[in-house]
């Protein structure tokens, strides 16, 4: 009621407000947690080439990883040795979050698990191995597929 009286319709109570903020939070936090598990603007992706190539092999640094895809999969390009290129799902075996390349290592940014450049995991939570994804290299471009 107002002071002449009146309901107005367009008041909010206090716990009108406080379902309102809380919802609007849930939805700020919500945000948050996809742009965590999204890999970050900084990741190094790579760019499918024209010839159905998945990457560059010059593309990838030497010691590093580059993430890429292949149709519908994620996966991790990475060059342990100048040279060698294996791949991995890049969907994380503890809870399918999506790994990132780190400057050495992989890294799951949802729950912290990182993979050593083998696709082995050297901290948890996840403690299976990244799978192996089948990849060969022509001309100095990473294809999908066996040769």
């Amino acid at each position: 009621m107002h002071e002449h009286g009146s309901t107005c319709t367009s008041c909010m109570d206090r716990r009108q407000m406080l379902t309102r903020v809380g919802t609007a939070g849930a939805v700020v936090a919500g945000v948050a947690v996809l742009a965590a598990c999204s890999g970050g603007a900084d990741t190094p992706t790579a760019t499918q080439g024209a010839d159905g190539s998945l990457a560059k092999v010059s593309d990838i640094p030497v010691g590093g990883a580059l993430s890429a895809t292949s149709g519908s999969d994620k996966i991790l390009l990475v060059q342990a040795t100048a040279g060698t290129v294996t791949a991995y799902s890049a969907i994380c075996t503890h809870q399918g979050c999506t790994v990132a390349p780190g400057t050495s290592d992989l890294t799951c940014p949802c729950h912290g698990s990182v993979f050593d450049l083998t696709g082995k995991p050297v901290s948890g939570p996840a403690t299976e191995p990244l799978p192996a994804f089948d990849v060969h290299v022509e001309n100095g471009a990473v294809f999908a597929g066996k040769a």
